[in-house]
């Protein structure tokens, strides 16, 4: 992947899937529409909430979060109000739950949020939590066979609370093979240049921390 890939200032390397909707990497696809079928062979219905998300939709996201336009929870899931934090603690707390724009591995086309769509109701909105994934949540069946064969599929989660920055997230699966060539060319200077020309709220805090950031949220996961 070339910069403007990496940081999702461009999607020539995405192929759109029509069914069920969504949104690959082109080396991503087989494997992915290969660990459906298996699930589907199983009774679950798995499909992809989210797959690839482009810069200017991040950047959205992180200046509605900045704000306070948009919920933004604490390490607990508890609610916070942005308005009241320090731009250095609004950082760190939008970086809970939510990638910094250029740094989001959804910009890959190799990660995806999963639920099974049989398991709820057509009206039924994913919140996607924890307890929607544990015991007795709507998602736990997934996780579970998620759990035991994601791996043959080469998908992994990056985010289980152990090593990364990011809180776990059970529903957030990565394509290894794909995912840990572009997480290792993402440098500290690419996601500069794509962060300079940007409208980001806080941009002087982040640029400030930067390599900081980049170590805790993009080099630091959960290896399968």
């Amino acid at each position: 992947m070339n910069a403007a890939e990496l940081t999702g200032q461009a999607r020539s390397h995405i192929r759109d899937i029509a069914a069920p909707p969504c949104h690959l990497h082109g080396d991503a696809v087989a494997a992915f529409m290969a660990m459906r079928r298996a699930a589907e062979n199983d009774g679950l219905d798995l499909i992809a909430v989210s797959s690839f998300r482009d810069f200017d939709r991040q950047l959205l996201i992180w200046n509605a979060k900045w704000r306070g336009e948009r919920v933004m929870n604490d390490a607990h899931g508890r609610p916070l109000d942005a308005r009241h934090l320090a731009d250095d603690a609004r950082v760190d707390a939008i970086l809970l739950w939510s990638a910094l724009p250029g740094a989001s591995r959804h910009h890959w086309g190799t990660d995806v949020d999963l639920i099974d769509r049989r398991a709820v109701p057509p009206t039924y909105r994913p919140e996607l939590t924890a307890a929607e994934f544990g015991p007795g949540g709507p998602f736990a069946a997934l996780f579970e066979w998620l759990e035991a064969h994601a791996a043959r599929y080469g998908f992994f989660r990056p985010f289980r609370g152990v090593r990364s920055g990011v809180q776990p997230e059970p529903w957030h699966f990565s394509f290894a093979p794909v995912a840990e060539g572009a997480r290792r060319a993402l440098r500290p200077a690419v996601l500069k240049q794509a962060l300079q020309g940007a409208a980001l709220e806080g941009k002087q805090a982040v640029i400030a921390r930067l390599e900081e950031l980049h170590h805790r949220f993009v080099e630091r996961i959960d290896w399968p």
